[in-house]
């Protein structure tokens, strides 16, 4: 096989490029920012400017730097653009007019796949950083459509996820999110019980999906899992066995 190298491409093989917010968080296993999330090499790129205090006001001067730092990913050879924050969904179409790869900013873009795969008049529960963030704008944005079939509740009020994520603290207690994630969840199926599938959209919640699962025993969708999916779009394998 002869393989022909790329002008100002400086490694191969990795993929999934991932933008990530310009954030003091510790990124656990788990974590989208953290490359032993993945079973496939990642690259990341950082879009400086853009904090979590930009992306929740969804300051729409973020753009330019946005598709720079996509860009750059692409030119650096990978298939497919993500990001690490779901409400970065808003630049959604935008980003995804102005490559030529395939671009899944959040992880809210699950939920059209999600409800078809509940019956109707059930609905999909949603944990995320900020509650006061998600609305029928950014769902329209991501192709969510409205919130009528959602349950949402937000970690805006918790105490260490807050001070982990939301205010960037710098440190960050696995033990106590985890135990206000699964909170979360049980208190939002205790008060909606035709919740059928759980949604995390924050991409710091991933490391904590089997702790849920195991509390509510439903279906747990989140950012790893939209990942894993266009990767097993974007890097087909073949296959072998016997007959």
């Amino acid at each position: 096989m002869i393989y022909k190298a790329r002008a100002r491409q400086a490694s191969y093989g990795a993929p999934i490029g991932i933008l990530l917010l310009d954030a003091f968080t510790p990124f656990i296993p788990g974590d989208v920012a953290n490359a032993s999330s993945y079973r496939y090499p990642v690259r990341f790129q950082t879009v400086e400017g853009f904090t979590v205090k930009r992306a929740l006001s969804r300051d729409p001067t973020v753009f330019a730097g946005l598709l720079a730092a996509a860009e750059e990913l692409v030119r650096q050879g990978v298939r497919a653009v993500t990001g690490d924050c779901g409400f970065m969904g808003i630049h959604q179409r935008s980003l995804a007019r102005r490559l030529d790869v395939p671009v899944f900013l959040s992880s809210l873009m699950q939920i059209p796949f999600i409800t078809n795969i509940i019956a109707e008049g059930e609905k999909i529960g949603v944990i995320t950083a900020d509650s006061r963030c998600i609305d029928d704008q950014l769902l329209k944005a991501v192709g969510g459509g409205t919130a009528e079939n959602l349950e949402i509740k937000g970690l805006e009020e918790t105490e260490n996820f807050r001070m982990a994520v939301l205010e960037e603290s710098g440190v960050l207690d696995s033990e106590e999110i985890e135990k206000e994630v699964v909170f979360a969840a049980k208190r939002m199926i205790a008060k909606e019980p035709r919740v059928r599938a759980i949604l995390l959209e924050c991409s710091c919640l991933p490391p904590y999906g089997a702790a849920v699962q195991e509390a509510v025993m439903l279906p747990v969708f989140d950012y790893i899992t939209m990942i894993d999916y266009i990767y097993s779009a974007v890097v087909k394998r073949r296959h072998s066995g016997i007959m």
